[in-house]
């Protein structure tokens, strides 16, 4: 059990370290009956920029955390396990990128604050490399993606409300599928068939023969 729980902590630190983070922060805005919402994250503007790197820590209210929290550990705890050489590279790169494309595309008169865009891009990234990959054990993870996220799919397309952006989620989806391209060649690999590998070699022995044939 020891051994189990430390091969968890291990595979799964950064995810944990993120979840751990944002449930402290929270954790001090009550005890200290204050709000680190100014650090959220205002689209376009220039002075408010460092948002991209704090909003995903600060959450509205614990309902609000909760439901960023156990999909960060589930979708985290997947990425870990499939994809564990690059998963902190997936994990950091979807924080990073999924605030960036906010800062562009989100509403200027909103300040943005929640890991709803990490969540979503982690989620994307799923799902992306499952289809790409056209592995079946991915392909199944990429269903168990939507069918965990079915109601939330919702997001994407709702009106902004109060300071939870959906267009965060937006943004989230958008930066998983450049990353699922990006780290196509990392990972489990779509299977290659005998008769795949016998049309190659085949290939070859002509483009060979013709070679020689000129020479």
């Amino acid at each position: 059990m020891k051994n189990n729980l430390s091969y968890i902590i291990k595979i799964m630190f950064t995810p944990l370290l993120f979840v751990f983070i944002i449930w402290i922060i929270i954790g001090v805005e009550y005890i200290f009956d204050i709000s680190f919402v100014q650090y959220g994250i205002r689209p376009l503007s220039f002075e408010n920029i460092f948002g991209i790197i704090t909003f995903p820590f600060i959450h509205s209210d614990i309902n609000h955390l909760f439901n960023n929290t156990y999909p960060l550990l589930i979708l985290g705890g997947i990425i870990s396990q499939v994809y564990h050489s690059v998963s902190n590279k997936v994990f950091l790169y979807s924080y990073l990128l999924s605030g960036s494309v906010l800062w562009i595309i989100g509403n200027p008169s909103i300040n943005v604050v929640g890991a709803s865009g990490v969540v979503y891009s982690l989620g994307s990234f799923i799902l992306v490399s499952g289809f790409i990959k056209k592995q079946p054990r991915l392909a199944m993870l990429s269903f168990l993606v939507i069918f965990l996220n079915f109601f939330n799919l919702w997001g994407i397309i709702e009106i902004e409300q109060d300071r939870i952006s959906q267009t965060a989620h937006l943004s989230g989806a958008i930066a998983g599928a450049i990353l699922a391209v990006f780290f196509r060649r990392k990972g489990p690999q779509p299977k290659i068939y005998n008769y795949e590998i016998e049309e190659e070699l085949e290939e070859k022995n002509k483009i060979n023969y013709l070679y020689k044939e000129n020479s």
